[in-house]
């Protein structure tokens, strides 16, 4: 399974968000390959699921891939209900 974990700019906040994804899937116990990137790129990517923030999950509209939406990204419960909710 791979999950990209979207923002912006594709530098602080979306690796952030990878940490944070990356130590919830392993609390879960879920393997998967956990990138990160700007919202223009994401766009060309493939991945099973984008994780990102509401905003920009409007601009990822019909993308092949789940979007998933966490608005907070520094809210392990909040990261942690969206996983386990979508996988």
């Amino acid at each position: 399974m791979k999950i990209l974990c979207v923002c912006g700019l594709g530098q602080g906040t979306s690796l952030i968000l990878r940490m944070n994804v990356e130590t919830t899937l392993r609390e879960l116990g879920i393997q998967a390959d956990v990138e990160h990137t700007d919202v223009s790129s994401a766009s060309s990517e493939t991945p099973d699921f984008i994780i990102t923030s509401n905003e920009l999950a409007q601009s990822l509209e019909g993308h092949s891939s789940k979007v998933i939406i966490v608005n907070n990204y520094f809210d392990m419960n909040e990261i942690k209900a969206a996983l386990e909710s979508n996988l």
